[in-house]
């Protein structure tokens, strides 16, 4: 070691941002590993290493013990020696003797060598580490290096990334080079190795792709309440604003389309639903459920669940529903209600029913009555009986038919 290799160490802490005392310390270490393995040392031996931070002047200390008879000259000194050196040493006492420096010239190199580009590989890994830590839930543009079945391996700049079978949308093909935005979703340390891992199918990705599309969103004025999402499919998004004068919808969906046109692309064709978030849990739903339209909302909050029962017009059921349930669970991820939909003409048969089960309830209630004392009931109850509670039963059922027309009605009108 000398001052143009400590000048050298200096330069390139200063370019790749490390400290000079872990580069120092790291050539200490590797030296005396070495040291040691050159010369077959015992693992108990105790052997320093010294590099002056200013010289570059560097030793190699052994402790060696006292003895009357030398048996390994490796770890022991005759007490003779030892008192040339200093007369105050005794037997039993160890003292640090420097090991001849020509020993080591090349291993000196070497050492220093692989300390350096250890140093310099874990001081990357660290820096990969927090860097990527720090940016967990952000975006991050990357290129396909190369996929097999179950991965994707990435390219986000300073790292690569994993993008797992799980976390991959249907609609990418992920062709070799191709650029794409991924969400960080996680940094793993395997074994001293950062490992980054990234998403397309998050719902936060699309989250994240409105905040950098939408300048309203990203200035606050307009806020994502939920996103709910089957990637590769369909996504609902809900948004407010912050102020009165800003349309959000309008605000995402940009001149022309263009803005949320954009994220769709990104996303290679995944469809997008803007709902704009209402305090009125009823009118959310009814937003959340289009492109249908709700007749009629009727919402039930229990302990441990909150249920919706929605009617729609029976040209719109499967629409409400969407293929394969989507829509409809898409909008009660989105909500937090558990929506239950039904038609017009499915609501108004079972109104139908139930008005026939409580007739038919009723008339049996009459005949039971008569049967268990036919002499004295049979001048008290006769077919009026019948017919009264009957009217009564279809009073009921005419009313709460009328409240649901009317409720449908208010609604077109309202939508007029």
């Amino acid at each position: 070691m000398n001052q143009e290799i400590v000048e050298s160490i200096r330069q390139l802490c200063k370019e790749r941002g490390l400290e000079p005392e872990l580069i120092y310390q790291a050539i200490e270490e590797a030296l005396v590993a070495a040291y040691k393995r050159e010369f077959t040392a015992k693992t108990t031996e105790n052997i320093q290493a010294h590099i002056d931070r200013e010289t570059g002047v560097m030793s190699v200390l052994r402790d060696v013990q006292v003895v009357q008879t030398v048996d390994d000259k490796m770890t022991e000194i005759s007490l003779a020696d030892a008192k040339a050196i200093d007369s105050e040493f005794e037997l039993g006492d160890v003292l640090q003797y420097e090991i001849d420096p020509s020993l080591f010239g090349r291993l000196a190199a070497q050492a220093a060598k692989f300390a350096i580009n250890q140093s310099l590989i874990a001081a990357e890994r660290e820096r990969i580490q927090a860097e990527y830590s720090n940016r967990i839930g952000e975006l991050a543009s990357g290129v396909v290096q190369r996929k097999d079945r179950r991965e994707v391996i990435v390219d986000i700049g300073r790292a690569e990334a994993v993008l797992t079978g799980t976390e991959q949308s249907r609609l990418d093909e992920y062709n070799f080079n191709e650029r794409m935005l991924f969400l960080i979703k996680r940094v793993d340390d395997k074994k001293g190795r950062p490992v980054i891992y990234v998403s397309r199918s998050h719902p936060d990705l699309v989250k994240k792709l409105f905040e950098q599309e939408v300048p309203e969103i990203a200035s606050g004025i307009v806020e994502i309440v939920n996103v709910s999402r089957e990637a590769g499919s369909r996504t609902k998004i809900s948004v407010a604003t912050r102020d009165e004068n800003v349309d959000p919808l309008g605000a995402c969906v940009g001149q022309r389309g263009m803005r949320v046109q954009n994220i769709m692309n990104e996303l290679r064709g995944e469809k997008i639903d803007i709902i704009e978030w209402d305090p009125d849990e009823t009118v959310y739903i009814r937003n959340a459920l289009k492109p249908a339209n709700a007749v009629r909302v009727e919402l039930t909050e229990m302990e441990e669940s909150r249920q919706a029962q929605v009617v729609v017009p029976d040209s719109q059921l499967s629409l409400a529903i969407g293929k394969s349930g989507q829509n409809a669970r898409l909008a009660a991820r989105l909500t937090g209600w558990k929506i239950d939909i039904k038609s017009e003409s499915q609501v108004r048969e079972a109104i139908e029913q139930d008005f026939m089960s409580r007739f038919e309830a009723a008339a049996d209630a009459v005949d039971s009555s008569k049967n268990e004392d036919e002499e004295d009931s049979f001048e008290e109850v006769d077919s009026a009986d019948l017919v009264e509670a009957a009217d009564t039963s279809v009073d009921t059922e005419v009313s709460e038919a009328a409240d649901l027309n009317i409720a449908a009605i208010d609604e077109d009108d309202r939508e007029a």
